[in-house]
């Protein structure tokens, strides 16, 4: 049996959706059900489940926010997936665990391999990189995925929903062209991830669309295809009134996971069209 957690996510619904298509059997938990922050709620939990993979999809993502609630994020980002991890050790079940291209400072004029040394510039990034090394210290059947810019079709809102939402009632946005990255379509991430579950691979490993973009670039190309007519404008990350440093770089690259699963994985664009298309 499969466990899924953060049920009520993106992610977790792309995980349920491919899991129902393959007729893969799983239990997916929503907070109330397995909060990962409540580590005794772990442990009686893990007390009369027994799943062989564990896929733990919550998580604390809220950027700005994070700086001002250190703890908060850090026991949902860093001290909660380390006690799944000593919890799938308890029953040998594999764990995998999500991280972010925000544990790099973004510096880098080309894209991040695994094996670059890690500096996060903010809470949020800050907690993911230390929940990496916990999770990887409890557990040898551990898989971090690294991943950016995730959208998708369930769960909360997400930057391609929000442009859609905003082209609605304005006709004028502004949105900055200094951050690049690798949107990701979270079906893709669910499918890729999924392969390397079943090819009992571990270890430390990023999963994104191909290519790179600028947020800019990206909400044009959202825009552009859904026929709005309006006025998009660039601007610049200290324009905005943001709590929280972003990285300016943050693209993640996915040679590594591709020579393993021996498949490129889709392009960016490749994989906004599939999702612009179902919504």
């Amino acid at each position: 049996m499969i466990l899924i957690t953060g049920g009520r996510g993106q992610l977790a619904f792309e995980f349920k959706r491919l899991f129902d298509e393959l007729g893969v059997e799983y239990t997916s938990t929503t907070r109330e059900e397995l909060d990962i922050t409540d580590f005794q709620n772990i442990r009686e939990y893990f007390k009369y489940k027994h799943p062989k993979v564990i896929i733990n999809c919550a998580a604390y993502n809220s950027v700005d926010t994070a700086e001002e609630e250190e703890a908060k994020c850090y026991r949902a980002n860093a001290y909660g997936p380390r006690e799944l991890a000593l919890a799938a050790k308890e029953v040998d079940a594999q764990f995998v665990n999500f991280s972010t291209g925000f544990v790099f400072d973004g510096k880098k004029k080309i894209p991040y391999i695994e094996e670059d040394e890690t500096n996060p510039i903010g809470m949020y990034g800050a907690s993911k990189e230390l929940g990496e090394r916990l999770v990887l210290e409890a557990w040898e059947k551990s898989l971090i995925i690294r991943t950016s810019w995730v959208y998708g079709k369930g769960g909360p809102n997400n930057f391609v929903k929000s442009i859609m939402e905003w082209s609605k009632s304005n006709d004028y946005i502004k949105i900055v062209d200094d951050q690049i990255s690798t949107p990701t379509y979270a079906r893709d991430l669910a499918r890729y991830t999924w392969d390397l579950i079943n090819k009992n691979i571990y270890g430390l490993y990023h999963i994104t669309n191909g290519g790179e973009v600028s947020k800019y670039d990206f909400a044009k190309y959202v825009l552009d295809a859904i026929g709005w007519m309006g006025i998009l404008d660039r601007g610049k990350t200290r324009e905005f009134c943001s709590m929280a440093e972003r990285p300016e770089n943050s693209v993640l690259s996915v040679k590594k996971t591709e020579k393993v699963l021996k498949e490129k994985i889709p392009s960016w664009e490749d994989g906004l069209m599939r999702f612009l298309r179902e919504v």
